[in-house]
């Protein structure tokens, strides 16, 4: 038997990326995977490759600021799982700026899918996991450890410049995991977060040229690193290199194994050993 074996796992943002690295590997560990991607593409290949590897998945797409997406995608998740074991808040994109030259509308979008997202989908979630452990005490049976894994920085932990809206999001994940970690430990919910560092994905690939652009909800916004910076900034993580979106999957499934089933209200930095 896998160790994630008869559960359910929400994962935001699976279809590409990180996200999807995420959602292979909880997969691949036996849990019935429901995933959410902007796109619906990329959302329908996660959910083939993980069945071509023998696992579950279930897409839902839509975007998670999406007032009722997160009513929507646990409805998804009940019908097609039974209830919820896991949830990954993975969602999000960069619109950096310094803060002179950024808008009200970067500042608010970036707040809204990391920050705003998250709440609204453990506040969609709770009535489903408190019902789960009301009837699972009144049976008498075992209540399950159940885990909430947000996504978060180092930018959140050490701030980046260019970055007030992003780092200021993920500083207030920090605060929204350490606030649901003391909320829901009477349900025997662990809540942590990973903070990742430099993971190589299409939104940090070295760009010479600095015009690539990816589309994100009808925003042409600019991706990737020049190459010299990124050269940079490798040299300065300990192992000297970025990590691989499989690697910062590892990190994530580390807080749903049942090895952490008494770790909660943390911050595991996946970052190579680099310290802000």
């Amino acid at each position: 038997m896998t160790k994630l074996d008869g559960r359910s796992a929400l994962v935001t943002g699976g279809g590409r990326g990180i996200g999807r690295a995420i959602a292979l590997k909880l997969a691949s560990e036996g849990a019935h995977v429901v995933l959410n991607d902007l796109d619906e593409g990329p959302a329908r290949e996660t959910v083939e490759l993980i069945g071509e590897r023998g696992g579950r998945a279930t897409a839902h797409v839509g975007s998670v600021s999406d007032p009722s997406f997160p009513e929507a995608f646990v409805d998804t998740a009940v019908e097609a799982c039974g209830g919820i074991d896991i949830i990954v808040n993975n969602a999000g994109f960069t619109w950096d700026n310094v803060i002179q030259r950024m808008s009200d509308e970067q500042w608010d979008a970036i707040l809204d899918v990391h920050l705003k997202a998250p709440f609204r989908l453990l506040r969609a979630a709770q009535p489903v996991i408190s019902a789960a452990v009301k009837a699972e005490r009144a049976a008498g049976a075992t209540v399950p450890c159940r885990k909430v894994v947000n996504i978060s920085s180092i930018a959140g932990v050490g701030g980046n410049a260019g970055q007030a809206n992003y780092a200021s999001a993920k500083a207030g994940v920090e605060g929204l995991t350490r606030t649901l970690a003391k909320e829901w430990g009477r349900y025997n919910v662990t809540v942590n977060a990973v903070a990742f560092g430099m993971i190589h994905t299409r939104l940090t690939a070295a760009s010479a040229d600095g015009d690539t652009t990816v589309n994100i909800q009808g925003r042409d916004l600019r991706v990737g690193l020049n190459p010299e910076l990124l050269r940079h900034m490798e040299s300065s993580i300990p192992l000297g290199r970025g990590g691989t979106p499989e690697e910062a999957a590892g990190a994530v499934y580390l807080l749903c194994a049942p090895e952490s089933d008494y770790v909660s209200g943390q911050t595991l930095v996946c970052g190579g050993g680099f310290m802000v």
